[in-house]
This record gives C-alpha cells, structure tokens and sequence, in this order.
C-alpha cells in the first residue's frame, strides 16, 4: 500500500501566532468560559485515516482549543500561584522539541547533559547556595519531593531498595509536615509506602508556621514509641498564605536528632535572588535537600523543578539501575538517568539557560521586587476599607483576604466570598483562587505574571469591590 507523504508544515504561522499572542495575552479573557465537555463534542469520534493541510488543523486549533484555554500568560491572571512564560523560554522549548533529545546518558547528548550541571551552578550562586549543593532538573516540585522522600529512606539503610518494604519486621518510617504543607508530600509518603498515617501534622504558630518546639516534642514521642522518623519537611512560602517556616530552628532540630530535612522553595525560593530577600533561605545549609521551580516564578514555561540536594551519591544509591543496553565507557560523566525515576528526560535546561540570558538576573530580579510590592500595595487598599479584612501575613507576593459584611457569621461569610469569587471570575477580566484559612474561606490575589502592572491589580480590587458591592 502506497504511503502518502505528510502535508507540509508552515512553521511561519506558528510564529506568526505566536507573535500575535504575546503581543497582547490580554485580548482573551482570562479564564475559559467553555461548559464541561464542549472541546470534546467538537472533535471527531475517531481520528483521521488522511493526514489533513496544516493549515486546517491550524484553523481548528483556533476555533475549538483555543476557546478551551485559561490564560496563564494573561497579565490578570492572579489565581494559585501566577506563573508565566518568557518568549525567549518558549523559543527554547521549540529548538528543544525539534531536536527530540532524551537525556539520560551524557553519550545521548553531551550538551544537554553538560548545559544542566552549568545552568545549575548558575541557579545555586543566584541563590546564595554554596558550594557543596547539586542541583538536578525535574518536572514538577511533586517529583522533586518524591524524589527528596526516596533519598530521605534511602539514607535509613533499611536495605528497602533490595528487600522491600513488606514481608519483614520494619519500624513505621514518619515524616513530619504541617498542616499548611503542600499535598504532594502526602502522595509521596502515600507511594513510597510510608502510608498516610505516618505523616504527622506539626502544630504551627499564629502565622501558620511550623513550631520547632512541637517538631522536637512529636520526634521524641515517636521514637519513645518505636517509630523510626523519616524526614522532616519545611516550607519557604506555603501554598495557601506563603508562610515561611523558620527552617534555622527546624534546621536544629533535624541535626539533633538526626532526621532528613527538605525544604520546600517551590515558589518563594526564587526570591531569593534579591538581595534583601536572600533570608528566605536563611538556615539552607542545615537542610538535606530543597526544591525551587523556576517555572513558577521565574518566567520558565511549565515544566522545570529544580531539586538540590548536598548528597548526590545517595540519588544514586537510591534510584541507580542500569541494563547492559545503557552501560558505557565514557569515565567520569553525569548520567542524569541514574538520579531519579524517569529514564528518557526532555532538554528543560535549554529554557533555563535561554530566560537566564535573555533577562539576565539583574532583569528578573527586578520583575520580583515589583510584585512583591504590588502585592503590598494592594494588601494596603484592602485593610484599608472597613468592609474587608486581611487574614494571613504577606511577607512575598500573594495576598490572602476575605470581604467582610456586618454582623455576618463565619459560614454566611464563608458564603459570601464564595459568591463574590465566581462573580469576579465570570467577569473574564480577572482570574483568583481562594484556599482556607482556620476553616475561614479565603479569597487569595497571587502577582508573578511578567506582564501585570499596577493597572491590572487596580482593575482586580475595582471588580472586586464592585461584585462586592452588588447583590452576590
């Protein structure tokens, strides 16, 4: 049977649409207003035997994904925690995907292996970290911390690599959180076969941080009572408020009783490239691993989570495997295959290395302070209306809040806000998130976007308040 050849691609469309977009994200409203199943009711049951002119799918694109779509690089965007992407990043991205590299070996391509130890090295002096850290490129802070719990095992010599986790005595392994801590550590602990009841809730202080005095107590507690502790997890800017754990004094604590402890920098950690910010990581070098993802507030596209960590060998020791097809000659080289689960890894130092020149750190640097203080500037407009109230401290760029009416409980309040937060959504000017803080509802204004200025945080407290001010 004949084989019909491919229709051409006109890769100057996709750069045209792409110039188009970047020129102004702010044309598209900023969430998706597509009712649940819509995408999927406009494309075919089955897919094409033909191939189709590149321009239909192109056309396609438009009329039924691009509709689907919420706008992360929209300037409005306040939801979670705000991310965006830098043109030059998706530039790299592109060169990425047209050269298809899996680097797992250095032999599978020397530059993608080499340009990651570089970029890294880079990464750790932006952020004050000595010396004596590796940093590794993974997707996502969840597989970072997977990762981070592995070694944290790993390092117990319990012999769980060789003779697994069931089938003989063991002590319960327990790892120690809070309750604001992000959820990925659970499904870690969850995977690992820590199991969920040995991931034990810290009690924290009136800003949501983690008390070292309750760590040291529950450690103690657990190995009076026959637990083995595993790891002890600290954050530096919580999902929900950007609490900032006091990871000296949790430092202490985990050397004393000699417990793994991993920081969790997934947002805030990139602060730490200014200067005056450079005490979020006060206490790092007390600390067995940390995680910072560029892809959050760094204009790097999703995906790139850089995990440190200062023990590399037991990466190796914990996820190191290699079959006779991938053995090789080549002496003394990274094989980044044997520092994690995944195998074939995309070319994500590319974009790393692609935002860090084409902004330069003096550029991001620059983009972070002026958040950071558009952040305060309109957590100074909300505490000062009588009707609205601030809820959780804002030492960075998110800001937790909540409108307030007269003589309301906390379930009707609760209610209100609720309402008030699909109202602004439903503008399709803005888009934010909420979260719970003891138990109140909490509506949460997140500025990392590198395109939002003062006018589009004004827009967002003018919606608000008027939503506010309407029957919601």
């Amino acid at each position: 049977m004949k084989q019909t050849a491919p229709a051409e691609v006109d890769f100057a469309l996709i750069t045209r649409w792409i110039e188009a977009y970047f020129a102004d994200p702010s044309a598209y409203p900023v969430r998706s207003a597509v009712e649940p199943g819509a995408v999927a009711a406009a494309l075919p049951a089955t897919a094409p035997e033909a191939g189709e002119p590149f321009e239909r799918i192109l056309a396609d694109f438009e009329r039924i994904v691009v509709p689907g779509i919420t706008h992360w690089n929209h300037p409005r965007f306040f939801a979670y925690f705000a991310t965006s992407a830098a043109p030059a990043a998706v530039a790299a991205e592109a060169l990425a995907a047209t050269l298809d590299v899996k680097a797992m070996l250095w032999r599978t391509s020397p530059a993608a292996t080499e340009l990651e130890e570089v970029t890294m090295r880079w990464l750790a002096t932006l952020l004050g970290l000595s010396s004596g850290w590796t940093g590794i490129i993974y997707d996502t802070a969840s597989i970072a911390g997977f990762t981070a719990l592995a070694a944290a095992r790993e390092a117990l010599d319990l012999n769980i690599r060789e003779l697994g986790a069931s089938g003989r005595e063991l002590p319960r392994l327990r790892v120690y959180v809070t309750e604001h801590t992000h959820s990925h550590i659970e499904k870690a602990a969850i995977a690992l076969g820590i199991g969920r009841q040995n991931v034990v809730q810290v009690p924290t202080d009136a800003a949501f941080r983690m008390r070292p005095d309750a760590l040291r107590d529950a450690v103690r507690g657990d190995r009076a009572a026959g637990y083995r502790p595993c790891a002890i997890v600290a954050t530096v800017g919580t999902t929900s408020t950007t609490s900032i754990d006091p990871v000296p004094a949790i430092a202490e604590v985990a050397r004393a009783e000699r417990v793994w402890l991993h920081v969790d920098a997934a947002y805030a950690g990139m602060a730490a490239m200014v200067p005056e910010f450079r005490d979020l990581l006060a206490g790092i070098e007390g600390a067995d691993s940390l995680v910072v993802n560029p892809h959050k507030w760094m204009f790097v596209p999703m995906d790139l989570s850089v995990l440190f960590v200062r023990d590399p060998a037991v990466l190796r020791r914990t996820f190191a495997l290699v079959p006779e097809y991938l053995s090789t000659t080549d002496g003394a080289v990274t094989n980044f295959m044997d520092y994690g689960l995944q195998l074939g890894r995309r070319f994500r130092a590319l974009k790393l290395w692609f935002v860090l020149r084409h902004l330069g750190a003096e550029g991001i640097r620059t983009r972070l302070r002026a958040h950071v203080a558009l952040a305060q500037e309109f957590a100074g407009w909300v505490a000062a209306e009588r009707d609205w109230e601030i809820l959780a401290p804002h030492p960075l760029s998110v800001v937790c809040f909540r409108h307030r009416a007269a003589e309301a409980g906390d379930e009707e309040l609760d209610a209100l806000n609720a309402r008030l937060l699909d109202a602004a959504n439903a503008t399709g000017e803005v888009f934010l998130s909420h979260t719970k803080i003891d138990g109140r509802y909490a509506l949460r204004l997140a500025i990392g976007n590198l395109r939002t200025t003062r006018d589009d945080v004004a827009a967002a407290w003018h919606i608000l308040r008027e939503c506010a001010g309407a029957r919601i």
